[in-house]
């Protein structure tokens, strides 16, 4: 594994990391990163063949166990095991999560209740597994992986409200788990090129780039270097806090610039200043 490109070698050495759906997309490119900064890390999916072919790419320090953090019994069994292969748990990343597009009036109650199911009850039963080891670590850290804007999902309701919940559970978490020395925060993602933009219609791929304001998906090593920075001796600051990691697409919702903002050759207008005062 090389390096990190933005943190010092060794910065996580002898730290261990679970990250959940880390067999694809930015779970993996997460645990390609903590792995980079000195961290043992175990990945975590319902899919083992996926999790073994992401662990043949991350390299030496990688594992995986299969399970379901939609149960509790699912959840203490995929720490459990990470406890028995390494003997600590410092860091849990729950980046497991899911969606899928619709119209809110055509949410039916029971694909509502299966994104919440996942999205917040399967982060809350990660937490509470894993917080007796974290509070057993010289300091542990819980990074909760939400999605950006924070003004609202058209077509994906369920998850924007789920993943509400899942901040407004961070924050709360925080202020419990701080004096047990446990930094806990949450990282709203906004778009990243990655493969899960294919699950989605293509209608509403080709508009993806053009809700951002800089104009590009995100990399998902700029996503990973966010994770690691919230593992960082750097934790205990942030904690509380929700990172947003989105290109500035929360402060703006839609093709940039606006075709009825724009002038001539579609610049943006700008204002003139008047020239400073002179004495």
């Amino acid at each position: 594994m090389s390096p990190s490109d933005v943190f010092a070698d060794g910065m996580l050495a002898g730290r261990v990391a679970l990250v959940t759906g880390g067999g694809t997309g930015l779970g993996r490119a997460s645990a390609a990163e903590l792995l980079a900064c000195g961290a043992q890390v175990v990945i975590c999916g319902r899919r083992a063949d996926v999790l073994e072919a992401s662990v043949a790419k991350l390299g030496d320090g990688a594992g995986f166990v299969a399970g379901d953090i939609r149960t509790h019994e699912g959840a203490h069994a995929i720490v459990d095991e990470v406890l028995a292969r390494h003997g600590r748990l410092d860091i849990l990343i729950n980046n497991a999560g899911g969606q899928y597009f619709v119209p809110a009036e055509g949410v039916e109650l029971k694909g509502w209740r299966a994104v919440w199911r996942l999205n917040l009850g399967g982060t809350r039963r990660m937490c509470e597994a894993a917080i007796p080891p974290l509070r057993a670590s010289a300091g542990g850290t819980i990074l909760n992986v939400t999605f950006s804007p924070h003004h609202g999902l058209p077509g994906m309701t369920h998850s924007g409200a789920a993943r509400a919940g899942v901040e407004g559970y961070t924050r709360e978490l925080a202020a419990e788990l701080f004096d047990d020395g446990i930094a806990v925060m949450a990282a709203a993602a906004g778009h990243f090129d990655t493969d899960a933009l294919e699950k989605y219609p293509a209608t509403v791929r080709a508009q993806v780039a053009g809700g951002v304001p800089m104009q590009r998906l995100g990399r998902p090593e700029e996503h990973a270097w966010m994770v690691a920075l919230c593992a960082s001796p750097l934790r205990m600051a942030l904690s509380g806090a929700v990172l947003t990691v989105d290109g500035a697409r929360d402060n703006y919702y839609g093709a940039w610039p606006p075709p009825a903002l724009t002038v001539g050759e579609g610049e943006v207008p700008t204002e003139e200043r008047k020239p400073p005062a002179t004495r």
